[in-house]
């Protein structure tokens, strides 16, 4: 069955950096377009960025444009999200998901893992 287990997430301060990733099983990841979404306290699911089944397309949502980075490694069948000078505003549980900006709903997400801003 399609498992996806989310780490890398933790506490940290504001502006700065944590990484996470995504393992991938039980369906072909090399050629599934993947994403991140996230869900902050007491707010609804959000998306944050797509990468193609490739790695050669991305695209982001404007509140972590420039700060955040998704990337692939299909070898190993990963995901990634690069997670720079990070705000409060950006404290959610994250998830990974299959498909891509327009789709990503459609399946299971995983667990997440719990990111957390504070001063």
């Amino acid at each position: 069955q399609v498992q996806l287990v989310v780490s890398g997430g933790g506490m940290v301060q504001p502006g700065g950096s944590l990484r996470l990733s995504c393992a991938a099983s039980g369906f072909t990841f090399s050629t599934t377009d993947m994403s991140w979404v996230r869900q902050g306290p007491g707010k609804g699911p959000e998306w944050v960025s797509s990468i193609n089944a490739g790695g050669g397309a991305t695209v982001y949502a404007d509140s972590v444009k420039g700060r955040f980075t998704i990337s692939r490694d299909n070898a190993k069948n990963t995901l990634y999200l690069q997670m720079n000078s990070l705000k409060l505003k950006d404290t959610a549980l994250y998830y990974c998901a299959r498909g891509g900006p327009t789709n990503y709903a459609e399946g299971s997400w995983g667990q997440g893992t719990q990111v957390t801003v504070s001063s």
